[in-house]
């Protein structure tokens, strides 16, 4: 791990986009300097027509304490541009992204995972929000996207009185895509992203996109967002050859 740089790029294999948070001698709290890596890396995966999926994860055992409250007083809630806390959490991402905990993901960390698409995590990790034991609101996403992911008083629960919940848990109430031993979060994030890579990129992100679009709305005006995205796609070479892929029973090759 690079100890020069907040925030470590790599990509382990093609099509995916590795971040690591790397302040681990403070769980990788979010100051304003790292705030800006992640958003980087984001805009990276975003832009590159190679990358196809991206992982988050943390270095040292955890994966995020969320702000940097050290910093805090002097730096404010590190948030880049319109895109809130590291670029990530109010941010618009085409691409999909995968979340890799071990250890804490608490408060903003917590946050950061929220935003991602699947999360995967050891079970020995945990989630918390504990804002309000610091005076401050789970604003990044904790407040608006928790109660629609776990059971409403388990969310409740979290955002009031600041308990944990432990990733086995997490698993149980569906918040967890994989649950994994110990040290095994980033092992099951790279399966996921190999499994995402099997299929044609476009309609991975289209179909992202539509769930975005259509969140909250009814059925008729969710199709009625969806059709004009989805219908031409069925036009497309893409489609011939998944078709023809699947008749000789061989893998598609996309156009990448």
């Amino acid at each position: 791990m690079d100890t020069q740089n907040p925030v470590t790029v790599t990509e382990p294999r093609t099509g995916v986009l590795l971040i690591t948070l790397n302040r681990p001698h403070v769980r990788n709290a979010i100051d304003r300097r790292l705030a800006e890596a992640v958003d980087a890396a984001l805009v990276r995966l975003e832009t590159d027509p190679s990358l196809t999926v991206g992982i988050l994860t943390g270095a040292g055992g955890h994966f995020c304490s969320g702000m940097d409250l050290k910093a805090f007083p002097t730096q404010g809630v590190p948030r880049v541009a319109d895109r809130g806390l590291a670029g990530l959490t109010r941010a618009r991402l085409r691409k999909p992204l995968i979340a890799a905990v071990e250890g804490a993901a608490v408060a903003g960390g917590f946050e950061l995972a929220l935003a991602c698409d699947l999360i995967t995590a050891a079970d020995t990790a945990f989630f918390a929000l504990p804002e309000v034991a610091r005076g401050l609101i789970a604003a990044e996403g904790g407040a608006i996207r928790l109660p629609g992911r776990v059971p409403y008083h388990v969310a409740m629960e979290m955002l009031l009185t600041a308990a944990p919940l432990p990733a086995t848990d997490a698993a149980r109430y569906g918040l967890v895509s994989r649950l994994t031993a110990e040290g095994g979060a980033l092992d099951a994030a790279l399966a996921l992203a190999d499994r995402l890579l099997a299929h044609s990129p476009d309609t991975v992100h289209l179909t992202k996109r539509i769930v975005q679009d259509t969140r909250g709305l009814d059925d008729h005006a969710a199709y009625a967002v969806q059709d004009p995205l989805a219908t031409p796609v069925f036009a497309t070479a893409a489609a011939v050859e998944g078709a023809q892929a699947f008749t000789e029973k061989r893998p598609p090759a996309w156009q990448r």
